[in-house]
């Protein structure tokens, strides 16, 4: 059973981990990557509406709820996070699909569709500006909002003690920091799946570690590939009242690295997928239907 009400929940080991997912629906295949402190659960509203025209995948990032959860930073770059998920769709058998991503999900479609632009059709990414200018070009807005990345980026094991000691505080406190959430936006079963993974030693410190890789891999990765556009069809989406939204023009943010844009702005702020799922579960079906039922 999965936490996503019609959906078969599994494992699959894939790439040297072991990846959970859930899975539901029939036709096309759409990829929906989570993001922190969340896990796949975090779909539980958007995902049975897709699936009643697409084939839907949600799994956990490694270092996150059920997925493996290595040891070492260099093992959670946006890099090896998008190659557990191309392995998984292959394993599944689909060599192409729709990705959408939302938060570090977002920023691992982002990574896969430079990696492997063969195996997207279409691009979603939600609430994110590119991970190079955001470091590159941090604001003290920015710096005072974003705040945890530069702490979960510091050495082990200093925010894994820190957090460990309440991390039902700590976490729901990212909840409820990047702009216009309360605790009741939360469904109470997804809340209480997010407590159960971030309560696990183990999923701190995977996060922390995607966290560290950011600063120490992926912002390097990412400077490789700076002249680099992504073609295919993408859509951008934000929440008007959070962080992203207040502070940068985020479509605009993306114009020099993706060359077909449809920018979407979605009530409510960073975490308006679980504020608002119809809303976001309407925009993300228009633009899925006008690539994969066209005519």
């Amino acid at each position: 059973m999965s936490a996503i009400s019609g959906f078969t929940f599994d494992t699959a080991d894939v790439n040297g981990q072991q990846i959970a997912f859930a899975c539901g629906g029939a036709g096309p295949p759409v990829l929906l990557l989570h993001g922190f402190p969340q896990t796949h659960v975090m779909w539980h509203a958007v995902a049975p509406l897709l699936a009643a025209h697409f084939t839907v995948i949600a799994p956990d990032l490694r270092g996150y709820g059920a997925s493996s959860k290595p040891h070492g930073t260099e093992n959670y770059t946006f890099r090896e996070m998008a190659k557990d998920q191309t392995a998984l769709m292959k394993h599944l058998g689909f060599e192409t699909f729709d990705l959408v991503g939302h938060d570090r999900g977002a920023r691992v479609a982002h990574r896969l569709a430079l990696d492997a632009p063969e195996a997207v059709q279409t691009l979603c990414l939600m609430d994110i500006v590119p991970t190079h200018l955001l470091l590159n070009d941090l604001t003290r807005r920015v710096a005072q909002a974003y705040y945890h990345w530069f702490f979960l980026a510091q050495p082990a094991p200093f925010p894994e003690t820190m957090i460990a000691h309440d991390p039902d505080a700590y976490y729901q406190s990212c909840l409820l920091g990047w702009g216009a959430a309360q605790l009741c936006d939360f469904a109470p079963a997804a809340l209480a799946a997010y407590q159960t993974a971030w309560r696990d030693p183990d999923t701190i410190r995977g996060m922390c570690e995607d966290y560290r890789a950011a600063l120490a891999y992926d912002f390097d990765h990412d400077t490789v590939d700076l002249h680099r556009r992504i073609t295919c069809p993408a859509l951008v989406m934000w929440g008007a009242d959070g962080a992203m939204g207040q502070v940068y023009d985020v479509p605009g943010t993306w114009a020099d690295r993706l060359t077909d844009i449809t920018p979407v702005p979605v009530t409510g702020g960073h975490f308006f997928v679980d504020q608002h799922p119809d809303e976001t579960a309407t925009s993300l079906l228009s633009f899925l239907r006008t690539y994969n039922f066209e005519g």
